[in-house]
């Protein structure tokens, strides 16, 4: 594995990156990120406003070429999240346009400067990226993704899904998580292939890109796989690409049967999370096996255990905790350590099955405090935190609840204040106005009370069935 996270064999030559009208030659590319790599040079992290635009790229790019932690913040993201992830980050300046109450010295990025300086080449194990992740409670802890991990992670993909420079690149992600950033941007600049943003992922976006573009390998989580199902037109056009890949969330058999009528073929499925990468893939020359995930990739070790610690039988339907051990896992939480095993493996906190070939499926989620919602993971504790904070709330149990759509819709069950009122709109607005946008409940029900068991906790379970 190189330690370079963009090899000779990703260097000059043709369009590398197209990001909705605006096309980068890779040497266009490369001397713009060189020019952003000698203004950030020596800081602690850079964050960087993760928008779906190409200064997002060449800033990123740039940070990685100068060993510089990235940061990739929403662009979404209310005030008190995006303070607390520049605070806890150290990041030491912010690339991207300007915000209003920004604390941070603050540099553009400029797609027209070019620079033909070189920097000194940082190692495996210094730190890529530093991504924020929301866990079940509190507020998002940064994983701290080495170069190493990424380029293992990119190369057993690119292993997996026969990824080569004659593929293009084609997807609609946001670019301040692992699918859309890692997987979707660098995993096409390492691999040398062309990426083609189409800026949202609507269906008929990633059609014109297939034509227009001759894009062969199509990214999307289950939301944008649906909405292509439910578009007859442009799902034909698609169906011209040589690989469909899906994942951030479990694909529904039901779309997947769709696609394959209308594309004729069934997208690859993978697993990971940000605290580990992706570590199982469905490799594109196997069979399609709709709800499967796949073997881990090379590098990566998977097993299964018990509620004791023991193994689970190999046999397609007994589910056991998932722990993954590999070169793909994070360094552990900014500030904080503890997360793997003596020897090494990492539970994910999800529950799987494997078959006699070493495929797995995944179950569910151990907690139910962990919502999927259109390819984001969502913990409820923090949406929980921010509308305790209103004063028409008592008391709050967030959920996700099933959406033919998102996969999970947000819903938040809602105990009034006593003498304060505000209706359900109002609650989605406030919470929207300081986190995420796409973390905000789709739904609020008021409740006069929540189920609690004989301790006094919420049995969230109880809320979740019909």
């Amino acid at each position: 594995m190189a330690p370079d996270l963009f090899p000779s064999h990703a260097g000059p030559g043709g369009v590398a990156v197209t990001v909705g009208d605006v096309s980068l030659g890779r040497e266009e590319l490369f001397a713009a990120a060189a020019a952003v790599a000698a203004r950030v040079t020596g800081a602690p992290a850079v964050a960087v406003d993760a928008r779906p635009d190409p200064r997002t790229v060449v800033a990123v790019l740039g940070c990685l070429i100068a060993g510089v932690p990235v940061v990739p913040v929403a662009p979404d993201s209310g005030p008190a999240e995006r303070d607390h992830v520049l605070r806890d980050s150290h990041s030491a300046l912010w690339l991207g346009d300007a915000v209003e109450g920004l604390d941070l010295d603050r540099e553009p990025v400029d797609l027209s400067a070019r620079s033909s300086a070189s920097f000194a080449g940082p190692g495996a194990s210094d730190t890529a990226m530093i991504m924020y992740t929301s866990g079940t409670t509190g507020l998002p802890k940064g994983a701290v993704l080495s170069r190493g991990a990424v380029a293992a992670c990119l190369d057993g993909l690119a292993e997996a899904w026969a990824w080569t420079p004659e593929d293009v690149l084609v997807h609609g992600l946001p670019l301040f998580h692992v699918h859309g950033l890692v997987l979707g941007v660098l995993g096409a600049l390492r691999t040398g292939s062309p990426l083609v943003h189409t800026v949202r992922p609507r269906p008929a976006a990633y059609a014109e890109a297939v034509a227009a573009h001759g894009g062969t390998l199509l990214f999307g989580v289950p939301t944008v796989w649906s909405r292509v199902a439910a578009d007859p037109a442009s799902a034909r056009q698609i169906g011209t690409a040589r690989l469909l890949v899906s994942g951030s969330a479990p694909l529904p058999v039901p779309v997947a049967h769709d696609l394959a009528a209308l594309t004729g073929q069934v997208p690859v499925e993978r697993y990971g999370m940000t605290e580990t990468l992706i570590t199982l893939a469905q490799r594109a020359a196997d069979p399609r096996r709709p709800g499967w995930v796949g073997a881990p990739i090379h590098g990566v070790e998977a097993r299964l255990r018990d509620d004791h610690g023991q193994d689970v039988p190999a046999d397609g339907e007994t589910s056991g905790d998932l722990q993954v051990r590999g070169a793909t896992l994070f360094d552990g939480y900014l500030g904080r350590s503890g997360e793997r095993t003596p020897d090494g493996w990492f539970d994910t906190g999800d529950v799987a099955a494997r078959d006699a070939d070493g495929q797995f499926r995944i179950v569910g989620r151990k907690s139910t405090d962990l919502i999927k919602s259109g390819g984001y993971r969502i913990g409820a504790g923090e949406i929980e935190a921010v509308l305790l904070g209103h004063d028409a709330v008592a008391e709050v149990a967030v959920v996700g609840l099933p959406d033919a759509d998102l996969g999970q819709r947000v819903v938040a069950f809602v105990v009034p204040a006593d003498g304060a009122a505000a209706g359900a709109d109002e609650l989605v607005r406030y919470v929207a106005r300081q986190v995420s946008v796409h973390k905000r409940p789709r739904e609020v029900r008021f409740v006069e009370e929540l189920p609690r068991n004989d301790m006094g906790k919420v049995q969230k379970v109880r809320l979740m069935t019909p």
